[in-house]
């Protein structure tokens, strides 16, 4: 007896699964895949150890975009990237009934535009705003610097993401 509702427990859950599988593919779920650029190959000014341009050179490069980095070979290019502002700011938002500081907001403003070597903007100077809170005790003051950094990385694999969404929405050079 105790094998048999074993064996219809297991036939439940095999149906439920089944059940969310097939839902999920008649839903039109899919895996984001990797974007589809309208180039090749991209001319960028950004510095080469900025956490930042690294991420999206390798993103751009497992696509199989070529980035051209040195000025001297920019008629290669397709397109310009330009980086124009990078701001990260720590802004106060809370404090406690004495003053003291509670809570942090870590703010990452980042523009930039998409050109053509001949001029005709494909991306117009577009700002990208992230935004993290993150709360603060004097006591783990070590452990709330290195939350920061994990939050700014956090912020910085985001705008990459967002980045690249906006730069696979170029249709046409």
């Amino acid at each position: 007896m105790h094998t048999a509702r074993r064996s219809w427990l297991l036939g439940l859950a095999l149906g439920v699964g089944a059940l969310a599988v097939g839902s999920l593919s008649g839903c039109g779920f899919e895996l984001r895949k990797a974007p589809h650029y309208a180039f090749s190959s991209l001319y960028s000014n950004l510095p080469e150890n900025a956490p930042i341009g690294s991420k999206l050179r390798r993103s751009l490069e497992i696509s199989n975009v070529e980035v051209i980095r040195d000025v001297r070979q920019i008629e290669r290019a397709q397109v310009i990237f330009e980086q124009l502002q990078e701001i990260r700011e720590k802004i106060v938002v809370g404090r406690t009934a004495t003053g003291a500081i509670r809570e942090y907001q870590l703010r990452l403003r980042y523009r930039f535009r998409l050109r053509t070597l001949q001029g005709i903007e494909l991306i117009p100077d577009t700002e990208i705003a992230l935004v993290r809170d993150i709360n603060f005790n004097e006591t783990g003051a070590l452990s709330a610097e290195s939350q920061e950094n994990l939050l700014y990385r956090d912020m910085e694999i985001d705008l990459v993401a967002q980045l690249q969404r906006r730069l696979a929405a170029v249709q046409q050079l």
